[in-house]
């Protein structure tokens, strides 16, 4: 299954099973898009258990809450191979793939910029937080809509063209703080730290050029960075370089998943032959599921798990948790054939960035409507059963609008 680019064009190695959708990495990407919208809805509840939540900064330990966002990580790795075969084998040049690379990366960046000034926004700006976000979210729609192709090219350009000059406006009238601030990046927020991850892993895997070798030196190349990043290691000239890559943990939790990604296309057996494939593939993944947790464990007595300080252990233990998940998930969906049992999530895997969008609609919706809901509603038990409704009624709408024609294609 190798591949390698001549003279600017992809050359593919005929592999009938290269660019087989994998069901499991849908799967386990609508579900932790789920739990992620699900953990980020708890500071609406009361009494929530405390195996739920974030762990404070400077406490050792994790919560599920902080292994949503590393497990989101490792799945767009997991997707990285399968996307640059698919461009591989529709023809696209090696620049072609790495000029898309750099169009999704800004345009995470954008939003992730804008959605973290919501969070500081003073009303000097002119304008409420929720009805920011409304407007930003309904921005990146018109800007990055996958518009029919029937549809008249310069409307679509039209569309596009509005949406930026709102946004342009935006971060010129904003201000934050105590009304002072302008609009700077802050801390990126959670989509620009996909973004600098991404930029980094997603060149990584085209340059590889689906050689394995590559991306598993990369991965050690990164890993080892989170380690000198814990120990202070890392020179002060290097910081001019964004956390998210420099830091080394965030990229390669992403790199993890693509060198997981890459083994499995390597791996994957045709549909007529036996299952003790599988087998033996599963038992390859399970070793090195135990060895992170070996490394997880090992690094934790140095600095902790900590997702707010992004330490190796917290990379090794969500590495390790992530492709347990996608094993047991590929397993149920690709083998059995049992993916209907997840079909009311698939919106979730498949129109990803649109679905993270919709909490900031319903919250901005609920709250101009003067919909409050009664304390048995958001207390305990109750509580996370309304927070894991909202969570189905955000893929349920995202899901909704792409059969209406709006889907977010970066």
């Amino acid at each position: 299954m190798g591949y390698a680019w001549e003279k600017g064009r992809a050359k593919t190695m005929p592999n009938k099973n290269q660019f087989s959708r994998v069901g499991a990495i849908d799967l386990v990407r609508a579900l932790t898009m789920v739990l992620m919208i699900f953990v980020n809805d708890l500071w609406s509840l009361k009494g929530v258990p405390v195996w739920l939540e974030h762990v404070a900064s400077g406490v050792d330990g994790m919560g599920l809450s902080d292994v949503v966002f590393p497990a989101f990580l490792f799945i767009v790795g997991l997707s990285l191979p399968f996307a640059v075969s698919s461009r591989q084998a529709r023809g696209d040049s090696l620049g072609s793939t790495v000029l898309h690379i750099l169009g999704r990366s800004v345009a995470l960046l954008v939003m992730g910029v804008f959605l973290v000034n919501g969070e500081t926004i003073h009303e000097a700006t002119g304008i409420p937080r929720l009805i920011w976000n409304v407007l930003s979210c309904v921005c990146f729609i018109l800007i990055w809509n996958a518009y029919p192709k029937t549809m008249n090219i310069w409307l679509q350009r039209g569309l596009k063209a509005l949406g930026a000059a709102v946004l342009l406006v935006m971060a010129v009238t904003y201000r934050g703080g105590d009304g002072t601030e302008t609009f700077a990046p802050q801390w990126w927020g959670i989509l620009g730290l996909i973004g600098w991850a991404y930029l980094a892993a997603g060149l990584v895997t085209a340059l590889a050029q689906g050689r394995l070798i590559v991306l598993a030196l990369a991965w050690l190349a990164f890993a080892g960075l989170s380690l000198a990043w814990a120990a202070g290691l890392v020179p002060a000239l290097l910081h001019i370089i964004p956390e998210p890559i420099i830091g080394g943990t965030l990229t390669a939790l992403v790199l993890g998943g693509a060198v997981i990604g890459r083994m499995f296309q390597l791996w994957q057996p045709p549909e007529n032959e036996k299952k003790n494939d599988n087998l033996r593939m599963t038992l390859a993944f399970a070793a090195i599921a135990a060895a992170l947790v070996a490394l997880g464990f090992f690094t934790r007595q140095f600095w902790g798990i900590s997702k707010l300080s992004a330490t190796p252990a917290w990379l090794f233990l969500c590495s390790a948790i992530t492709l347990a998940a996608f094993v047991a998930l590929y397993w149920i969906g690709d083998v059995a054939r049992q993916g209907k049992w997840f079909g009311f999530v698939k919106p979730a895997g498949t129109d990803t960035l649109l679905c993270y969008l919709m909490p900031y609609l319903v919250y901005a919706a609920m709250a101009y409507s003067a919909l409050t809901l009664p304390d048995v509603l958001v207390t305990g038990g109750v509580g996370l059963i309304k927070s894991l409704l909202l969570a189905l009624i955000c893929v349920w709408l995202a899901g909704g609008l792409s059969r209406l024609g709006i889907k977010l294609k970066l």
